[in-house]
């Protein structure tokens, strides 16, 4: 009884911690699963790279998924590998949880319809406090790639576009780590008025228009620097704006101008160069 699973990764186009309506875009970055069920009741996982990471989101994933399949009383050996950066904002928490989630549930079995795993993995985030909302809208997009709008209340899908392939996303990583469960909640709220316009923006298919104007509303209400924004807006980006509660900035790129806004975010950190994801999870 072992599976694994790949998953990918997503940038915000608009955060839904203020209104419970979000907005993200599949990249491809991805995370890798690998679970073996056993019988001896112990839940061990291993996050290859991460030593120090809490290792409870994925326990919990586990057990809700063992749960449902009648296996009470059995663990399993889990192991997970990524290339997304952890706690900068790149969803690394949902692409964890859906892959763990996918992974058990082939491992275990279960013929369980796409959309209630990533209703599994999002309670589970909940439960396990890595997630204010649950964060419906980065699970569903990483789990489905494109760019999605999201009732994060409700966890129901609004409205679903295939993201455009000719763009690149340049990524600033910083050194710092910011996780979800610890920002300040009210200063997002404080300017919900601008986050609900943010929602208009990508309901009308201005996508770009929704990121950078949501970028500069989560860097305002955080207290984070505008500067990478700014840079790479007038080094030719199509959007850039701060991706979940940061502290990563990602901006979209015309072939054109990779090479312009890529030196003006390098003068921050690091920098990371995806494609957008358009592909659905899978699981073998």
């Amino acid at each position: 009884m072992r599976a694994g699973a790949r998953v990918h990764g997503a940038v915000s186009i608009v955060n839904a911690i203020a209104t419970g309506r979000g907005a993200a875009m599949g990249v491809d970055l991805w995370t890798e699963a690998e679970v073996s069920l056993r019988e001896d009741g112990e839940i061990r996982v291993v996050i290859e790279g991460e030593p120090g990471e809490d290792t409870g989101l994925a326990r919990r994933v586990v057990e809700k998924v063992l749960e449902k399949a009648g296996l009470k009383g059995w663990g399993a050996e889990v192991r997970t590998r990524s290339n997304i950066p952890i706690g900068r904002g790149l969803k690394s928490s949902s692409a964890a949880s859906n892959a763990v989630a996918l992974a058990t549930v082939k491992a275990a079995g279960l013929g369980m319809p796409s959309e209630e795993v990533v209703e599994l993995a999002v309670e589970a985030s909940i439960e396990a406090g890595v997630s204010i909302t649950g964060a419906f809208d980065d699970a569903y997009t990483c789990f489905f790639g494109g760019i999605n709008l999201t009732d994060n209340h409700s966890k129901r899908l609004l409205k679903r576009w295939r993201a455009p392939e000719d763009i690149r996303v340049l990524i600033l990583v910083p050194e710092e780590k910011v996780y979800t469960g610890s920002v300040d909640v009210g200063s997002l709220r404080s300017l919900s008025r601008g986050f609900e316009k943010a929602v208009r923006y990508v309901e009308e298919g201005r996508f770009w228009e929704a990121m950078t104007l949501n970028g500069f509303l989560v860097a305002s209400a955080l207290s984070q620097d505008l500067s990478p924004i700014l840079c790479s807006l007038r080094a030719g980006a199509e959007a850039a704006g701060v991706s979940g509660t940061g502290p990563s900035v990602s901006a979209v790129v015309g072939e054109d101008a990779v090479e312009r806004v890529r030196e003006a975010l390098e003068g921050f950190g690091r920098v990371l160069e995806v494609g957008v994801n358009n592909r659905e999870a899978e699981a073998w």
